[in-house]
């Protein structure tokens, strides 16, 4: 494609946003016309600068956006400026503020936007499931996170960074937990629960223990526990004590951060929605969710809580239009439903 081709659709494209959505497992990015419209979309693996270091975790993502871009029909290379007018990327392991800006000057020395603005990625699922930028997402999946956003900006949010700022639960707490009790039960320690069977059925080892020292002998992956959480929810389901408070302290966790964000945000006397989002809460599981909506309806009646599976990078496209709109460039109310409807008719090109 020649230069001239490229810089016509460019000036066609501005404005609009780059969308990325960066979790621990996989990164969507999506390159979205002011209108709505999804122009080219790719999809690579997880987001972990704390592991590859910022600049490698970037340049991951650059590979991403070079693809979106081909798909749209632009060559970076050739484009000689930047590629949309805004660049909204939600990425998980920016758990604060500190890390938020240090990835967003990154992310903007790349010049494929005007104005860049990085958030943790529970913004997305938030803003995926809500019609404007009101309200409180809660995440389970491999962790648990919440935050919570209001119209004018102002923000509640968590640390999140496990153990040691108060956090627990998620895939990983839970499949800890399950270990920690079956092998309690198994020894002595603790009370009987037919998690020890289950676990040691689950990986065909003849114990808790067997499990636990092929674990640490690296005979068994150790990210094969996060396969501990269906089993959990198996044994729960068959009336176990054990396995039961093992999810209700997980509900309590749940409801729990929603209840301080809708409170931090002076959301808890009027309706806000409650997003609930992550693979533990995504799955549907009656004991959790009916335990999280009890506490809802006690502590915040006037919460409206939703399961959503819209993909996440949806939302990241959400709150680069709702900047569009705020600054004159675009974004309407119309774009917001053509980029629900554009995309959930595409797939990302795979890795």
């Amino acid at each position: 494609m020649g230069a001239g081709t490229v810089g016509s659709l460019a000036r066609e494209l501005l404005p609009g946003v780059l969308a990325v959505d960066a979790g621990n497992s996989k990164t969507d990015v999506a390159l979205v016309g002011a209108d709505g419209r999804v122009l080219g979309t790719a999809r690579g693996g997880g987001f972990r600068p704390q592991e590859a270091g910022r600049e490698a975790a970037v340049a991951g993502l650059a590979e991403l956006v070079r693809r979106a871009a081909e798909e749209a029909g632009f060559d970076l290379d050739a484009l000689g400026g930047p590629l949309v007018s805004h660049v909204s990327a939600c990425l998980a392991n920016a758990d604060l503020p500190v890390e938020e800006r240090g990835l967003q000057e990154l992310i903007a020395s790349y010049g494929w936007a005007r104005t860049v603005v990085v958030a943790n990625d529970t913004f997305a699922l938030l803003r995926s499931g809500t019609d404007a930028p009101r309200g409180v997402a809660v995440v389970c999946g491999a962790g648990i996170n919440c935050v919570g956003l209001l119209p004018d900006g102002r923000t509640a949010r968590f640390p999140a960074l496990g153990v040691t700022t108060g956090d627990w639960g998620g895939g990983g707490g839970l499949a800890e937990m399950a270990m920690w009790s079956a092998a309690r039960a198994e020894d002595g320690r603790g009370p009987h629960t037919a998690l020890a069977s289950a676990i040691a059925g689950h990986f065909g080892l003849p114990s808790t223990l067997a499990v636990a020292e092929a674990v640490h002998l690296g005979a068994v992956p150790e990210q094969r526990l996060h396969e501990l959480v269906p089993v959990l929810f198996a044994v729960a389901t068959g009336g176990d004590a054990v396995a039961l408070r093992l999810i209700d302290r997980q509900a309590e966790e749940v409801a729990g951060m929603a209840v301080v964000a809708l409170r931090r945000l002076d959301l808890l006397d009027a309706p806000a929605d409650v997003v609930l989002g992550g693979g533990v809460l995504a799955s549907r599981q009656p004991l959790l969710l009916d335990g999280v909506n009890a506490r809802l309806a006690a502590d915040a009646p006037y919460a409206v809580p939703r399961i959503v599976t819209t993909p996440p990078v949806v939302g990241a496209a959400l709150l680069g239009l709702d900047h569009l709109a705020s600054t004159g460039l675009g974004g309407i109310p119309t774009a917001q439903q053509r980029l629900r409807a554009t995309y959930a008719l595409r797939r990302p090109a795979p890795a």
